[in-house]
C-alpha cells in the first residue's frame, strides 16, 4: 500500500513539469520592465502671470498624480511599453478661460546616458465653478531593444513637466511638496 501511495504522489508532482513542459522560457514570466521616476524637480508646475508671485497673479498649479504603465514583449528584442501621464491642475485667480494645456516631457536613460526625450501635453477643461481639473495624456508607446547581456531594467524612464528656467528655480527653492 506505501507502495502505492509513493507512486501516485510522485505522478501528482510530475504534473506541474509535464504542464510547463510546452511552455519555453519566453513565454513562462512578464519580461522585466524599465523603471518609471519623476523628476522631483519638475513634478510641479506653478505658473504666475508675468512678473507677480503674488496668490492674485497664481495662474495654475499642477502635480503629476500617477503614471499608470504596461510592460509586454513586443517583437522579437523588443520590450514595449504603454504608458500615461495623469497630473491634477488648479486654477488660480490670474487664470483665464477654461481650456488648460501644459507641456511634459518622457525621456529615456541608461545610466547616466540620455537616450531620448520627447515632449508631449496634457490638456483639459476646467468646468463651471470648479477649481480643479485632472488631466491625462494619450497613451504614450516604449520601445526598448533587449538582449540577455542589456535587460530592459537598464533603462530608466523619467517623466516631469517641461518647466522655464524660472519655474525650475522655484521648484527647487521651495522643495518637493
Amino acid at each position: 500500500m506505501t507502495a502505492r501511495i509513493l507512486s501516485r504522489l510522485a505522478a501528482v508532482a510530475t504534473l506541474p513539469a509535464l504542464l510547463l513542459a510546452g511552455c519555453g522560457p519566453t513565454e513562462q514570466f512578464p519580461p522585466i520592465c524599465p523603471s518609471i521616476a519623476l523628476l522631483a524637480d519638475a513634478a510641479d508646475l506653478t505658473q504666475y502671470n508675468g512678473k507677480g508671485r503674488d496668490l492674485t497673479d497664481l495662474v495654475i498649479d499642477g502635480r503629476i498624480a500617477t503614471v499608470p504603465a504596461k510592460c509586454q514583449r513586443g517583437g522579437k528584442g523588443i520590450v514595449n511599453v504603454k504608458l500615461k501621464v495623469n497630473a491634477a491642475v488648479v486654477r488660480g485667480p490670474a487664470f483665464a478661460g477654461r481650456d488648460v494645456t501644459v507641456p511634459i516631457i518622457v525621456g529615456v536613460a541608461q545610466g547616466d546616458t540620455v537616450l531620448d526625450r520627447k515632449a508631449y501635453t496634457l490638456a483639459g477643461q476646467f468646468k463651471s465653478n470648479t477649481d480643479t481639473v485632472p488631466i491625462g495624456s494619450d497613451e504614450i508607446n516604449l520601445d526598448f531593444p533587449v538582449t540577455e547581456q542589456k535587460p530592459a531594467s537598464l533603462y530608466r524612464i523619467y517623466i516631469g513637466f517641461q518647466l522655464t528656467p524660472d519655474e525650475l528655480a522655484l521648484n527647487r527653492r521651495r522643495g518637493p511638496r
